[in-house]
């Protein structure tokens, strides 16, 4: 059967860059950094004591009082990022087939604040002070579940949990229900909400994350010598999918194409990546074969480059694996340098600016790179933004437990 072909049409973004899809595209290209001292709680003691918290969000405009008290803020943050993705798509779910739109949200950790509070509450007050509420905000699937509830999907609806591959392995799965006629329309991404006393103690005893707590805005350096570990970030990435046909139809803006996909796993190690990134390579090359395309029509990666030693010199080596001559010309670019590591929400957004990369014609750089390794030596458009118009574009995600995910977007 021939595949249907999947096409982006809203998108919507909550973010330590802003919660507004302009306001966001141009902090992120001028070198705007989101992360900052945490302000959440005192972190006083932590190892990590900075983070992308998402600052500028008015709940109010999107989800009604009582109901916030029901919902964790990782589904606070896809309810918003939905709603905006939505009315950005202008998409009128009254008009259409209820049972051919669907949703496929994923998250990482899901309700990790509400478990934090909710076992303070068992230990402080007793059993019977729980609240009733909350293992529904706890659980991670909720997030799809709730944009669901609130646009009146009543196609596909799953929740994709791959550590920080979760947003995009999302997408990639959207994309499918959409290809094999399962769905006309997906609401897909991530979303995350995790800078809380639990999430950066947890991820300090790891050793994954950088202690330069006295320079916030240059700590994320993606492929930089003098990198030390990730920034946690917040926040969610959410895209409206649209049968092409469906879409044009309407007379819909289209930013991109998603025509490939690649998923693999490692079968290595519960959280270091496959030595020379031979698993992130084969996704990159699945995605590539997918779209039917090959390594020489590339013009730009979305990288995972999440500041870490280990993750960004095997995904340097995994681009000239999957590339091979091209990975000299290709634009390499990870955007986490200024919003931080979203986790689960990472991929979901990462779409969002390889969308706007096609749409408008500008690559997103690396920022805050300033020492070369010798084992990170593609060009990562570094401290800068370029004018290009790309052809097709790779994202990746990788996460913990091996999990590799790509999507491959091109322009329409």
């Amino acid at each position: 059967m021939e595949k249907r072909r999947v096409v982006i049409t809203g998108l919507g973004v909550v973010s330590p860059l802003g919660c507004d899809l302009t306001v966001f595209w141009q902090r992120l290209l001028s070198g705007t950094s989101g992360i900052r001292r945490i302000t959440r709680f005192d972190a006083s003691a932590m190892a990590t004591q900075i983070a992308g918290e998402v600052i500028e969000f008015e709940i109010d405009k999107y989800i009604p009082k009582k109901e916030q008290r029901r919902m964790d803020p990782f589904c606070h943050y896809a309810v918003a990022a939905s709603k905006l993705a939505v009315q950005d798509s202008g998409i009128q779910f009254a008009n259409e087939d209820a049972n051919r739109a669907g949703c496929m949200i994923g998250s990482g950790v899901g309700g990790l604040i509400t478990m934090e509070d909710q076992h303070s509450v068992l230990l402080n007050r007793g059993p019977d002070r729980n609240s009733p509420f909350m293992i529904p905000m706890m659980i991670v699937n909720m997030a799809s579940g709730m944009v669901a509830i609130e646009h009146g999907l009543k196609g596909p609806n799953t929740c994709v949990v791959t550590a920080c591959a979760s947003g995009t392995h999302a997408i990639g799965d959207a994309t499918r229900q959409i290809q094999y006629g399962d769905a006309d329309i997906m609401v897909a991404g991530g979303t995350e909400a995790v800078v809380c006393p639990l999430g950066i103690a947890g991820f300090s005893a790891m050793k994954a994350m950088s202690t330069r707590n006295d320079d916030p805005t240059h700590a994320s350096r993606p492929f930089d010598l003098d990198r030390d570990g990730f920034i946690m970030g917040e926040g969610a990435g959410i895209v409206v999918l649209e049968e092409y046909e469906h879409a044009v139809k309407r007379g819909a803006r289209i930013y991109a194409e998603v025509s490939g996909y690649g998923a693999t796993c490692d079968a290595s190690h519960i959280t270091a990546p496959a030595p020379g990134g031979e698993g992130a390579a084969r996704a990159m090359s699945k995605a590539i074969a997918d779209a039917k395309l090959t390594p020489d029509q590339i013009d730009y990666v979305n990288a995972h480059g999440t500041s870490t030693p280990l993750n960004d010199k095997n995904e340097t080596a995994a681009v000239k694996l999957a590339l091979g001559e091209q990975s000299k010309k290709v634009m390499v670019s990870s955007t986490k340098s200024v919003t931080g590591h979203l986790l689960g929400a990472a991929g979901g957004l990462e779409t969002v600016v390889c969308a706007m990369a096609i749409h408008t014609g500008v690559v997103p750089g690396t920022w805050n790179y300033t020492t070369p390794d010798p084992e990170c030596d593609l060009d990562y458009v570094p401290n800068q933004t370029r004018q290009f118009q790309i052809r097709a574009c790779l994202n990746n995600s990788l996460g913990f437990g091996g999990h590799n995910a790509s999507l491959l977007l091109k322009r329409v």
